[in-house]
């Protein structure tokens, strides 16, 4: 059973049959709990209402409002919750504007049980759940449209930060761990932390995956 500060997940998918199999999943770890399911992003907002989930699995591709416009509505609301993009291919076109839209990540459908659970956890404890290797292989595909704006863009939110800030920033968007860049810059990983959080609130950034596109779109 559950206890009262299990972490709360909404599961947002057309296909009943995914809804389904999430759910039973989810409900299988003590950790967590299941509070509602929709089919369609338009009905989130009145879901995470409702409901007040920790965290939102939300898939990409459906009909109605997609789940990239979904997460950009649900990130501009006060304290909204996280969320965990499904998709079923891993070269999926729209990743990367879900990551830009506010996703802390995504996962596949065809993810192991443990590994979305053990998702659902990381994200809702503030950890993006992209590994450096799927970082990068993500950055490979970025596709080049509106690459000069990207860079501008890029380049005025980094200029905000001090030299220091920029060599870690630089660290995050080559997919260092935390481990890796305390090692690197030789510094504690309870500093490296600190660093990131405050390089995202300089940036107004919402997570690590966010900053680490930004890097890339201006090395550093």
């Amino acid at each position: 059973m559950a206890g009262v500060s299990a972490i709360r997940v909404l599961v947002v998918d057309d296909d009943p049959l995914v809804r389904a199999g999430l759910t039973l999943m989810l409900r299988g770890a003590d950790e967590l709990v299941v509070v509602g399911g929709v089919a369609d992003g338009a009905d989130v907002g009145a879901a995470v209402d409702a409901h007040a989930p920790d965290v939102v699995l939300m898939d990409i591709r459906m009909p109605g409002l997609d789940g990239i416009d979904a997460t950009r509505l649900l990130r501009r609301r006060p304290d909204p919750p996280h969320v965990i993009m499904l998709t079923t291919f891993d070269a999926d076109e729209h990743v990367f504007g879900a990551l830009r839209a506010g996703a802390s990540g995504f996962l596949l459908k065809d993810t192991p049980p443990e590994g979305i659970v053990d998702a659902v956890l990381r994200v809702a404890a503030g950890e993006p759940i992209l590994s450096p290797g799927v970082t990068r292989r993500l950055i490979a595909h970025l596709a080049p449209e509106a690459e000069d704006r990207r860079r501008a863009d890029a380049r005025r939110l980094l200029s905000r930060l001090s030299d220091r800030e920029r060599e870690v920033a630089a660290a995050v968007g080559r997919g260092r761990s935390n481990a890796d860049i305390a090692a690197e810059l030789h510094m504690s990983v309870g500093t490296v932390k600190s660093y990131i959080s405050r390089i995202l609130a300089k940036t107004s950034l919402d997570n690590r995956v966010q900053l680490a596109l930004i890097a890339h779109d201006n090395p550093l």
